[in-house]
C-alpha cells in the first residue's frame, strides 16, 4: 500500500470539479467524477474531443463500478474473473447511475480496473472511488506513456498531475471488449489480446 504526497488536494481538486492526470497500468490518464458534468465539459474542452466520443468509468475494484451498469451478461463476468484488474476495457448496457454526458448519450459505458497501484491508491481516497476518464493527450494525439510525456500533455491544462512514485504505465492501450446480450465483439485490439 503507496500513500501519496497530497491525497487532500486530490481529493479537494476533485470534489471542486477539478480535473486530474495519474498513471494507469497502460497510458496516462485524465478524469473527474463522474457526477460533475461541469468537470466532464472541461475534459472535452482540454482535449478539444468530439463530443460523440464517450468517457469511461474506471475504479479501484469491480465493486465500485457495478451500480454504473445494468447486470452484466456472463461472458462479461469471466472476462473480469480472468482480466481484472488489467489491460481490458468492458463496454455493457449503462445503468440510470451513469449519466448521459458521459457516454455521449449512447446506452453502453466502457468500464476498467486498471492494474496501477498508483491509480488504485487514488480511487481509494476519493469520493465514491470512481473516475471518468479518458487518455492524457489532445485528440488525434499520442497517448502519454510517461511521466514527462503527461506533464508536456497537461501542464496547465489539467489541475493536478500526479507524479507515478516508479509505477510506470506499460504503454500500450487497453483492449475494449463490448458484451451486450451475452455476445462478445471486440473493438480494440490493445495490450491483451482476446480471440471471439
Amino acid at each position: 500500500m503507496i500513500n501519496l504526497e497530497n491525497e487532500k488536494e486530490i481529493c479537494d481538486i476533485l470534489l471542486s470539479g477539478g480535473v486530474i492526470t495519474y498513471v494507469t497500468d497502460t497510458v496516462w490518464g485524465l478524469g473527474c467524477l463522474p457526477n460533475n458534468e461541469k468537470a466532464v465539459k472541461r475534459i472535452y474542452e482540454i482535449k478539444k474531443r468530439e463530443a460523440q466520443k464517450p468517457l469511461i468509468l474506471m475504479s479501484n475494484e469491480i465493486y465500485n463500478l457495478l451500480d454504473y451498469v445494468k447486470p452484466i451478461p456472463k461472458i462479461g463476468h469471466i472476462l473480469i474473473k480472468k482480466y481484472f484488474p488489467g489491460a481490458l476495457t468492458i463496454v455493457t448496457d449503462k445503468s440510470e447511475k451513469t449519466p448521459d454526458y458521459i457516454t455521449s448519450g449512447m446506452q453502453t459505458v466502457g468500464i476498467r480496473v486498471p492494474d496501477n497501484e498508483v491509480f488504485k491508491r487514488i480511487c481509494e481516497i476519493i469520493p465514491g472511488h470512481v473516475l471518468a476518464t479518458t487518455s492524457a493527450n489532445l485528440s488525434h494525439q499520442p497517448s502519454a506513456k510517461t511521466y514527462s510525456q503527461a506533464i508536456k500533455n497537461m501542464e496547465g491544462l489539467a489541475d493536478i498531475i500526479i507524479p507515478d512514485y516508479g509505477y510506470e504505465a506499460k504503454g500500450i492501450e487497453s483492449t475494449v471488449a463490448g458484451v451486450m446480450n451475452n455476445e462478445l465483439r471486440i473493438f480494440r485490439q490493445g495490450e491483451i489480446y482476446i480471440e471471439i
